[in-house]
C-alpha cells in the first residue's frame, strides 16, 4: 500500500503500475469534498516519492466515478474572504497540476458520473477510457459559478473551444458515446471490461506506443486557435450566450470570456484567469440563490424519503374529474408506474382526458424519449370510467372537479362511500380550505389537500395540504406518492389560498393598484419580467391563468383575509371579468391574441383594454422601475413572511422551493427569503415603510421588523 485515506487509496497492481483508487466511506457517492483534496494531495506526495513508478491508473470503487464538488460546502466557501477563497482555489489546483505532471503516464477508468470537480480530475490525467453507462460534464454553471480545478482550462485544450464552450455554458452532461465524438474520452468499453482495457491502455502509453506527452503538452501550452479563428468562434459564442442565459445570469458568458482571455496564455496563466473569475461568480448573490436552490431541493428530496419510510404504499390511484388537469395527474401517475382511473360523469371529458394523457405521450415518443412499447404500456395503465365501482380498489383518489365547494364537498362525500376504509382521498384544490372540505367527511384523517400546478406535466410542485383532522400518515402517504409522480412536494397548513395562491393574490392585488394609480399594464409587465425576471408579467399571467379564474379566486382570498385582501371598490381584474375579457381561453384579456406561424398565442396591447382600464384608473402616470418593482414586490414578500411566522409553511427553504416551483419565482434570486437576505432585511423594512401608505398589505410584520434591527437573517450564516 502507498498510500491509504479516508477517502482514497494508492497500491501497486503490477510492476510498477499503481492504482490511486477512489472509495469514500461516508456515502454512497465519492465527491471532492475538502477532505478529499486533502487525501488527493497526500496519495500524489506519496506517489512523487516511488522511484519503480511507470503508469497511474485512477479509478472508483463506487457505481459512480466522482459526482462533483460537495456542494453543502459552497456557500461557506464563498462566504470566505477573497484572499482565502483564492488560495484554496490555488491549492486545489496544485494538486490537480500535480497529478497531470506525474513522471508517468495516467489513465482515469471512468465508470458512471463525472461531473464537475470529477470531469477536470479526468481532465488532468493523460488518458481517459469509459464505460458505455458513464456520463461526463461540468455543470457549475446552473449553480452560477463556472469550473474552477482547470476545466476551463483543459477541455478547451482536449475537445475545442467551440465544444468546451457548448459543455461549460449549458452545463450538460454527456453520455459515454458522444464524448468519444467530442474527444473528451479515449475509447468506451462495456463496464466489464473497462480495467482490463484501462490497464491495456495504459501499458500502451508506457511502451510509447501512445504519445501521451505530446498530448499531455497541449493541455499546458496556449490554445491552438489563429487569430481569426479565435475571434470568429469566440464572438459568435458571446452572442449566442447572451442571447440565451440573459442579462440576470452571468456565468456562461463569464466562462466564455475566460476561456477567451486565456487562449494565449499558458496553463499557470490560464489557472490564475479562472480562478478570479470564479471568485467573481462565487462572490455574486446570484451564485448564493442557486446553489440555496440546489441546497433546498435536496432537503425537500430528503423529507420526501422520510416521508416515505412512514406511509402506507400507493399503487393504484384514481381521479375524479378528467379534463385537462385530470388526465394531466392521471398521466403523470402512469408514467410513472403507478395505473391509474380516470373517473368522470361525462363521455366527452373522458375523452379529453385520455386526449390530454395521448398528446403528452406523443410528445415523449417524437423526442425519442420513449418507444412505441413505453407508451403503449402507458396508456393502457389509464383506464377511462363512468362508474363510481372502478375506483374501489385504489389506495388513493384524487379529487379533481370544478372549484366549487359544494360541489366539491358532495362528490368527496360520495366518493368516500365508495372505496375502503384505508383509502386515501385528496383534493386538488387551489384556494379552498381543507378543513371546510372535510366537514362532512366520516374519515377526515384520511383526507388533505394535493394541489397540482397547471401544466401538471410541467410543472414541479405539488403542495400537500393538511387539513384539521388530516393524520400524519396520510400527509406522509401522499408526499411519497407526489415524489414517486416524479414532484416536488412541499406540505403547508390549512388556509385561504394555502401557501402559492395566498401570496400570489397580494401581487396580483399590487398590480390592481398600480394600474389604479395610472401605472401602464404594458410597461408593469416589461419592468418585472425583463428587470425582475418573472417569466410572466401580472397582466400576461393572469391572460394565461384565465380572468375568470383569477376573479374567482380573489374573491375567495378577499373573504378569507378581509382585512388586508378585502375590496371597497371595483379593479382591473372585475372590469375584465364583467367585459368577458378571460384571456387565452377566449382571446381577449388585457391583451388580445391571434396565432402566429406556429398555431401558438401571440399578445399584442389592445386599445379597447384602455379603454375599459380607464373606468378604474386616474390619470396616467409614469412609474420607474424601482417603484413598480417595490409596489408590486411588498405586498407578496409580506405574506410570504406572515406565512412563515404563522406556521402555514414550515422553513424559508421550503417557501423558496414552493415559489420558485410553483409560480416560477426568479431562480437567480432564489426565493423570497433568499432574496430578502441578499438585500438586506434592515434595508427591506426601511423599504417597505415609504410604502406603508398604500394599505395594510404593504405593513411588515412586527416579527420581520424585529428580526431587522437584531440583524439577523432567514438562512443563517451557511446559507
Amino acid at each position: 500500500m502507498i498510500y491509504q485515506g479516508e477517502n482514497l487509496s494508492v497500491r501497486y497492481i503490477a510492476d510498477g503500475i499503481a492504482e490511486l483508487t477512489f472509495d469514500a466511506k461516508q456515502g454512497s457517492v465519492n465527491k471532492l469534498d475538502k477532505s478529499t483534496l486533502v487525501s488527493l494531495d497526500e496519495a500524489i506526495s506519496a506517489l512523487q516519492n516511488q522511484p519503480q513508478l511507470k503508469g497511474l491508473l485512477v479509478s472508483s470503487a463506487k457505481d459512480a466515478f466522482i459526482v462533483g464538488a460537495d456542494i453543502t460546502e459552497f456557500l461557506g466557501l464563498f462566504a470566505l474572504p477573497e484572499e482565502q477563497l483564492s488560495a484554496w482555489l490555488n491549492k486545489a489546483n496544485n494538486i490537480f497540476n500535480a497529478l497531470e505532471d506525474l513522471p508517468v503516464p495516467s489513465i482515469s477508468a471512468i465508470n458512471g458520473y463525472a461531473l464537475g470537480g470529477g470531469c477536470e480530475c479526468i481532465l488532468a490525467t493523460d488518458l481517459r477510457i469509459a464505460d458505455s453507462n458513464a456520463r461526463i460534464g461540468l455543470p457549475e454553471t446552473q449553480l452560477g459559478i463556472m469550473p474552477g480545478f482547470g476545466g476551463t482550462v483543459r477541455l478547451p485544450r482536449v475537445i475545442g473551444a467551440d465544444n468546451a464552450m457548448e459543455w461549460i455554458t449549458t452545463g450538460k452532461n454527456y453520455k459515454a458515446a458522444e464524448c468519444l465524438k467530442f474527444g473528451a474520452v479515449d475509447a468506451v468499453v462495456d463496464s466489464a471490461q473497462l480495467r482490463e482495457a484501462a490497464l491495456s491502455m495504459l501499458n500502451d502509453a508506457i511502451a510509447n506506443n501512445i504519445d501521451w506527452q505530446s498530448r499531455r503538452h497541449a493541455k499546458q501550452a496556449p490554445l491552438a486557435l489563429n487569430k481569426i479563428e479565435a475571434t470568429m468562434s469566440f464572438n459568435c459564442a458571446k452572442g449566442m450566450v447572451s442571447a440565451k442565459a440573459g442579462p440576470h445570469y452571468p456565468a456562461p458568458i463569464t466562462a466564455v470570456k475566460t476561456i477567451e482571455s486565456a487562449a494565449r496564455c499558458n496553463r499557470e496563466d490560464a489557472l490564475k484567469i479562472e480562478a478570479q473569475n470564479f471568485i467573481g461568480l462565487a462572490k455574486s448573490e446570484v451564485a448564493q440563490a442557486l446553489v440555496g436552490i440546489f441546497l433546498n431541493d435536496q432537503q425537500l428530496k430528503a423529507l420526501a424519503k422520510k416521508a416515505g419510510k412512514n406511509a402506507q404504499p400507493i399503487n393504484q390511484a384514481a381521479v375524479l374529474g378528467a379534463g385537462i388537469m385530470g388526465g394531466g395527474i392521471a398521466y403523470q401517475s402512469a408514467s410513472r408506474g403507478i395505473p391509474a382511473v380516470m373517473k368522470d360523469i361525462n363521455q366527452a371529458a373522458l375523452e379529453l382526458g385520455m386526449d390530454e394523457a395521448t398528446k403528452l405521450l406523443n410528445k415523449q415518443l417524437e423526442r425519442g424519449r420513449i418507444d412505441g412499447l413505453k407508451m403503449g404500456k402507458i396508456l393502457s395503465s389509464i383506464n377511462p370510467s363512468l362508474n363510481y365501482e372502478s375506483i374501489a380498489n385504489s389506495d388513493i383518489v384524487v379529487e379533481a372537479v370544478v372549484e366549487n365547494p359544494k360541489v366539491k364537498a358532495a362528490v368527496l362525500k360520495e366518493v368516500e362511500q365508495k372505496v375502503s376504509a384505508d383509502t386515501i382521498v385528496a383534493s386538488n384544490t387551489s384556494t379552498i380550505p381543507i378543513s371546510l372540505l372535510a366537514k362532512d367527511l366520516a374519515r377526515p384523517e384520511k383526507f388533505c389537500g394535493m394541489h397540482f400546478f397547471n401544466p401538471v406535466h410541467r410543472m414541479p410542485l405539488v403542495e400537500v395540504i393538511r387539513g384539521e383532522k388530516t393524520s400524519q400518515e396520510t400527509i406522509d402517504s401522499v408526499v411519497a406518492y407526489a415524489a414517486k409522480m416524479g414532484k416536488t412536494p412541499v406540505v403547508v397548513n390549512d388556509c385561504p389560498g394555502f401557501f402559492v395562491n395566498r401570496v400570489l393574490f397580494p401581487y396580483f392585488f399590487g398590480f390592481t393598484r398600480l394600474l389604479q394609480d395610472g401605472a401602464d399594464f404594458v410597461q408593469v409587465d416589461k419592468i418585472m419580467e425583463k428587470q425582475f425576471g418573472w417569466p410572466m408579467g401580472p397582466a400576461y399571467l393572469l391572460d394565461v391563468v384565465g380572468i375568470d379564474t383569477g376573479h374567482h379566486a380573489g374573491e375567495v382570498m378577499a373573504k378569507g383575509f378581509p382585512e388586508r385582501m378585502g375590496k371597497t371598490t371595483e379593479d382591473a381584474i372585475d372590469v375584465m371579468y364583467q367585459a368577458q375579457r378571460f384571456g387565452q381561453k377566449n382571446g381577449l384579456g388585457f391583451y388580445a391574441y391571434t396565432k402566429d406561424s406556429r398555431g401558438k398565442p401571440k399578445k399584442d396591447a389592445d386599445p379597447a383594454s384602455y379603454q375599459l382600464l380607464s373606468k378604474v384608473a386616474s390619470q396616467s402616470q409614469d412609474y420607474s422601475s424601482e417603484q413598480i418593482i417595490a409596489r408590486m414586490m411588498i405586498p407578496m414578500i409580506n405574506e410570504v413572511v406572515r406565512c412563515l411566522e404563522e406556521g402555514i409553511i414550515q422553513s424559508p427553504g421550503e417557501a423558496d422551493m414552493a415559489l420558485v416551483y410553483g409560480l416560477g419565482f426568479p431562480p437567480f434570486r432564489g426565493g423570497v427569503f433568499r432574496y430578502l437576505d441578499n438585500m438586506g432585511l434592515d434595508k427591506y423594512v426601511a423599504l417597505a415603510d415609504q410604502y406603508a401608505e398604500l394599505g395594510p398589505l404593504y405593513h411588515v410584520t412586527d416579527g420581520l421588523r424585529a428580526k431587522a434591527a437584531a440583524g439577523e437573517t432567514y438562512y443563517g450564516k451557511q446559507g
